[in-house]
């Protein structure tokens, strides 16, 4: 699927231009434009009576240069007029301003141009003709000029979009792999399989329930890592992962660990990358293990427009004051990129401070259409 055949969004985009590939395009049009001008001359040497040779390539170059000024025009218009198959009034709305106003500016342009230079070379005064007649024979070559352009831009965009994607799947699936094998690595890290082992050892004689519900959280927990392919999951799934996570926490902190969930409704099918919530919790009591009182852990999701946010929240030491865990501390930096692999600017991590000082790190997260 392209970027064409999804939902219109409400935000307006602009094509980013830089310098070389613009020259190009320039340079382009000016050969464009002599090509043009050869073969309006050669139609004139036709005739008894040809005339001078300068104007048939002032034309064309001017015609030829005007348009390609004017290409960014149509970018915007190819990046903001979705598919026909999403919006056919949306996408005859956009093309149809953008035409008056490319084929408006075209006409002025050429004829500003034509001016100057039948001025500079001494040729007379440019006549574009009766504008009865003349803007309609206009406005039909540019329609062509404009519909070909646009099929161009469209292509381009397109297959820079599938190069994009190709190159973006790629490094996901490594950053995938590599969230898996540190989300086994740490589930598997000696000190929290001895403790996970330990606690369920010390209820296996009192509450047979509570061990087999322990021994089946720590087995999925190890089969998700293991088995998860995709590099994302819904709410819904992520929320059941990280209880399991939880669980096993709370079996080993006690009261000492309490988690509040605030998800607000319609939001369990929205997408988010596969162990997030497991990777900021477990950031929360990794950096507050040595907390006497009880560590609250707040997880909330909430919408806004067209964008969720994904946030968790505790009531510890915060970002910036020493910690008792050991390492680079990885994690964050970790879901950061990810995120960006899935959904580039639209998505983003943010940290900062709880209104007790304890540490937030908020996701913001695209929304989907429901079905979509």
């Amino acid at each position: 699927m392209s970027a064409w055949d999804e939902a219109p969004s409400t935000r307006w985009r602009w094509p980013r231009l830089r310098v070389r590939p613009a020259l190009k395009v320039l340079a382009f049009c000016v050969a464009l434009g002599l090509w043009q001008g050869s073969a309006v001359r050669l139609t004139q040497l036709m005739r008894p009576h040809p005339g001078p040779w300068a104007p048939a390539f002032i034309w064309e170059l001017t015609s030829a240069v005007t348009v390609g000024l004017l290409l960014p025009l149509l970018m915007t218009a190819v990046l903001n007029a979705p598919s026909p198959r999403v919006g056919w009034p949306r996408f005859l709305g956009i093309h149809a301003a953008a035409f008056l106003l490319f084929t408006s500016l075209h006409v002025a342009g050429m004829a500003g141009l034509r001016h100057a230079v039948y001025a500079v070379l001494e040729l007379g005064d440019y006549d574009l003709g009766p504008p009865v007649y003349a803007l309609p024979m206009e406005a039909q070559k540019d329609l062509i000029s404009y519909g070909l352009s646009c099929a161009v831009i469209a292509l381009l965009y397109e297959w820079r979009e599938r190069q994009a994607r190709a190159l973006r799947s790629a490094e996901l699936e490594g950053e995938l792999r590599a969230a898996q094998l540190q989300s086994l690595t740490g589930q598997l890290h000696p000190h929290f399989l001895f403790n996970a082992l330990h606690t369920i050892g010390s209820v296996m004689y009192e509450d047979l329930p509570r061990t087999d519900r322990l021994l089946s959280d720590l087995g999925q927990l190890l089969r998700a890592s293991l088995e998860r392919t995709e590099p994302t999951w819904t709410l819904a799934e992520e929320r059941g992962h990280t209880e399991r996570f939880v669980a096993l926490l709370a079996a080993r902190f006690g009261d000492r660990l309490e988690v509040r969930w605030d998800v607000a409704p319609g939001l369990e099918s929205q997408r988010v990358p596969c162990f997030a919530l497991q990777t900021l919790v477990e950031n929360a009591v990794k950096h507050n293990q040595d907390r006497v009182g009880t560590l609250e852990v707040r997880i909330r999701a909430r919408a806004e427009a067209d964008r969720w946010a994904l946030e968790v929240e505790d009531t510890g030491r915060g970002f910036g004051a020493p910690s008792p865990a050991s390492g680079p501390g990885v994690g964050l930096t970790q879901l950061g990129r990810v995120l960006t692999l899935l959904h580039g600017d639209r998505a983003r991590l943010e940290r900062g401070a709880g209104p007790e000082g304890g540490a937030r790190v908020t996701a913001w997260l695209p929304r989907r259409e429901a079905g979509s």
